[in-house]
């Protein structure tokens, strides 16, 4: 989850494809955006989640930050 409404995901094949999904009343609206937006909104979120002590669901982020961009 990047916010509220908003989940990031990525194609399986060299996790080079990120698309941005977001959900309102109105339906799903999907997003390509590049690798290096992508890997800013996660650390957005990490710094967000790690300034708010969610500690088990920054060390899951992490995890996955790690590997797709490490």
């Amino acid at each position: 989850m990047v916010d509220e409404s908003q989940e990031l995901f990525t194609t399986l094949y060299a996790q080079r494809l990120f698309f941005l999904v977001t959900t309102d009343v109105k339906g799903m609206k999907f997003q390509p955006i590049g690798r290096t937006e992508a890997r800013m909104m996660l650390e957005n979120r990490l710094r967000n989640l790690r300034r708010t002590g969610q500690s088990q669901e920054y060390d899951q982020l992490q995890s996955v930050f790690q590997r797709t961009f490490q």
